[in-house]
């Protein structure tokens, strides 16, 4: 933990007297395949946690896909399960709609930096049908300002450890309720990629793309890694800047302190992780040996950092691993950083799971992303 982080919890956590990190209840539900099932599966698992209808009812519930890539680089690959499965989307949708939730807007960020239905429809979602769940749905492309007419400015709750505020498409804060569908996976930076990761594309590569320019740039062409990953280019004038331009410049220190800041300004009020069929060795198909595998997963949580801790157990990892331990060999424990900053419990001790036990959802994810593969395909 840098300075800059320790500075950024409240006083009394400097001085070890603050409240335990918050825990919540975490269900897991073993399903082999994408059918009928899922609808059933997904209704318990709402119940084992609390119920969906206190988070959704007569709300605007937006509800963030993991669609990762660009698919101008990466075609999209149905055969390849590291984005969020269409069928899994639909049932969530209407159990959603079912609940009493007055409008769903889906999000995502991905090129052409356009909302038109085709686009999302490339991924494989039933618009139709979605669309047909038994609410209002809209869809957005967070890339840019989308549907809006201007930028939120959201500010990090005690100063943040990268940027202090970020500027964000205005259906982060234009909602009461919200919901992360991701995939139970490796990444090559993060080790782990599930509801905490999938909340670093809530940034507009409009404003933190490599080709944002001095202005802004709201037909983006390039990803965040020069100004997220790497650090050598700043945001657009007028866009918060960089608390620190002193700290190492390299996404292994930058990005899980982004995802901490990004957490923190928009909570997830529902975490759905995928673990169904997905990917080892890496968030895609750009990394190398990365692997198919079907865990036959799904986990859902009500808090964040709990809901990611219990996933990383379930992978064989150690939650409180520190970087150069699997599977955080090039970065910082993203779970660690949240857990100090008050956003959840990583000690599994703390966290009530419900459904499947533990130690029968375990499966062996390796090593992490190594680059190689290291199970037999």
């Amino acid at each position: 933990m840098t300075r800059r982080d320790l500075f950024a919890l409240p006083a009394a956590a400097a001085l070890g007297l603050a409240k335990p990190a918050p825990a919540s209840t975490v269900s897991i539900a073993r399903l082999r395949a994408y059918d009928a099932k899922v609808y059933d599966t997904l209704r318990t698992m709402f119940d084992q946690v609390g119920g969906l209808a206190p988070i959704v009812r007569n709300k605007t519930v937006a509800l963030k896909l993991n669609l990762t890539g660009n698919p101008a680089r990466f075609p999209v690959k149905a055969e390849l399960p590291y984005r969020t499965d269409p069928g899994s989307v639909l049932a969530t949708c209407q159990l959603m709609a079912r609940a009493g939730a007055k409008r769903i807007r889906i999000l995502e960020s991905f090129f052409p930096a356009k909302s038109d239905r085709e686009l999302w429809a490339r991924y494989g979602l039933d618009i139709k049908a979605i669309e047909n769940c038994g609410t209002k749905v809209e869809w957005e492309n967070t890339n840019n300002l989308g549907l809006g007419t201007q930028y939120t400015r959201m500010k990090v709750p005690g100063g943040g450890r990268i940027f202090p505020s970020y500027d964000l498409n205005h259906s982060f804060a234009d909602c009461d309720a919200y919901v992360s569908m991701s995939k139970l996976k490796n990444h090559w930076l993060a080790g782990v990629t599930m509801t905490m990761k999938n909340n670093f594309g809530l940034t507009p590569c409009s404003l933190y793309g490599g080709d944002a320019g001095p202005s802004g740039n709201e037909d983006p062409r390039q990803e965040r890694g020069p100004v997220g990953h790497n650090g050598t280019r700043t945001p657009p004038k007028g866009v918060p800047q960089e608390l620190d331009p002193s700290t190492p410049r390299e996404p292994g220190f930058r990005i899980p302190r982004i995802v901490v800041d990004l957490c923190a300004i928009r909570p997830v009020d529902l975490s759905i992780v995928d673990g169904i069929e997905t990917i080892r060795g890496g968030e895609g198909e750009w990394n190398q040996g990365v692997e198919i595998m079907k865990p036959g997963l799904l986990l859902v949580g009500r808090n964040q950092v709990c809901t990611d801790t219990v996933c990383t157990a379930v992978m064989g990892y150690d939650p409180r691993a520190t970087r150069g331990q699997g599977p955080f060999i090039r970065g910082d424990n993203t779970l660690l950083l949240a857990e100090a900053a008050g956003l959840g419990s990583a000690r599994l001790e703390d966290i009530e799971i419900a459904g499947l036990k533990l130690k029968d959802a375990k499966i062996d994810f390796g090593p992490g992303a190594v680059g190689k593969r290291v199970f037999a395909a």
